[in-house]
């Protein structure tokens, strides 16, 4: 019952600043000021307050909440887990499938950034290459745009 007179007070203190801001021309706040006022009085009415009133002093309710927030930790941290690992493992696989696919034959490994050397093969090997072919298609760029 006190639950009751208090969201009752609410309500009548809410419509009052409500009165209020209307008289100063604010009329959007105004009913907005409202909306919120009759809140309190709904929830008495629809037996929200009394059922809460209820449950607060409930032992099983409230072991209720606790699992329930135990349930949502568990669940917050495998998300937080699952995210820093990049994914279930089933995507794991296919992300390194998908990787091994994208290597050109003949590659040891994919480059990791610029400036980076493979770290198998001799300098011989890569000058019978030729390094003139990994210039000729910087050359042809700068040609392009008349550099």
């Amino acid at each position: 019952m006190i639950a009751e007179t208090v969201c009752s007070a609410v309500s009548a203190a809410g419509l009052g600043i409500a009165v209020v801001t209307a008289y100063r021309k604010r009329f959007l706040a105004a009913t907005r000021i409202a909306a919120y006022a009759l809140v309190p009085v709904g929830l008495v009415m629809t037996g929200v307050v009394g059922w809460l009133a209820d449950t607060a002093f409930s032992p099983t309710a409230w072991a209720g909440f606790g699992v329930l927030g135990a349930a949502w930790l568990l669940f917050a941290s495998t998300r937080a887990v699952e995210r820093r690992r990049g994914g279930t493992r089933a995507e794991r696989r296919a992300a390194a499938g998908d990787r091994t696919e994208a290597v050109a034959p003949g590659t040891p490994a994919p480059s990791l950034g610029a400036g980076t050397r493979p770290a198998t093969g001799s300098g011989k090997a890569s000058r019978a290459t030729g390094s003139g072919d990994d210039f000729s298609d910087i050359e042809a760029i700068l040609k392009k745009h008349g550099i």
